[in-house]
């Protein structure tokens, strides 16, 4: 749904799993409208070329998410890789007329570049791994947000299925396998998602840390 704004953006109320789509912005008003909004808020924004995205994460969604964020670390640790979550930032560029704030998003290759409680990200410095699950709105839009932002790798739950996209290059292509954990397939991160289900958090998590165990 398209619309021109009539009241204060911050009066709009989204039911959950939910969204919406602005049209006809310049990069100052959608700035305006990330300062209106705050941190505060449990909506996520996208924005690209004058169109902002709103949307208002359901339940399923926030279960999906919190699932896949846990699946990461537990990987990370088992691994032996370092890892730091800056959940739902903004990242935005406007030479690119673009922004977007991930579902969660992760710096695990690069997470020595933004260690501490405040970090100084590094202009141009995006997540290694960021995380989309698409139940409120189609994520199309927010691929081309993130290729051009320069996030190489994304991770996106969308009717059931998980599929790892590498961003990398012209052209977005499904991976077989992740890039941020090379041994770790998209049939395998499928199954431990399936496994849910049938299981809590903590089901999925100790599946997590057997598979990493045998395969070493």
């Amino acid at each position: 749904m398209s619309v021109a704004l009539a009241i204060p953006l911050s009066q709009i109320v989204l039911s959950p799993g939910s969204a919406m789509t602005v049209s006809g912005l310049s990069w100052q008003h959608y700035q305006l409208f990330l300062a209106e909004l705050g941190d505060r808020r449990a909506t996520r924004l996208a924005y690209t070329d004058g169109s902002l995205e709103i949307r208002m994460p359901s339940k399923l969604h926030e279960i999906v998410n919190r699932l896949l964020s846990k699946i990461i670390f537990a990987l990370a640790e088992e691994l032996g890789l370092e890892i730091v979550d800056l959940g739902s930032t903004t990242w935005n560029r406007e030479d690119l007329d673009k922004g977007i704030e991930p579902d969660i998003c992760f710096f695990i290759q690069n997470a020595g570049l933004v260690q501490g409680l405040n970090p100084e990200i590094p202009p141009n410095l995006t997540p290694d791994l960021a995380v989309e699950v698409d139940i409120a709105s189609a994520s199309d839009q927010k691929l081309s947000i993130y290729q051009a932002l320069g996030v190489p790798e994304l991770w996106l739950y969308r009717s059931g299925k998980v599929k790892i996209l590498d961003l990398r290059g012209e052209q977005i292509r499904e991976s077989d396998s992740s890039l941020a954990f090379s041994a770790i397939s998209v049939e395998q991160l499928q199954t431990w998602v399936e496994l849910r289900q049938t299981g809590t958090d903590l089901t999925v998590i100790k599946a997590v840390r057997q598979f990493v165990a045998q395969a070493n």
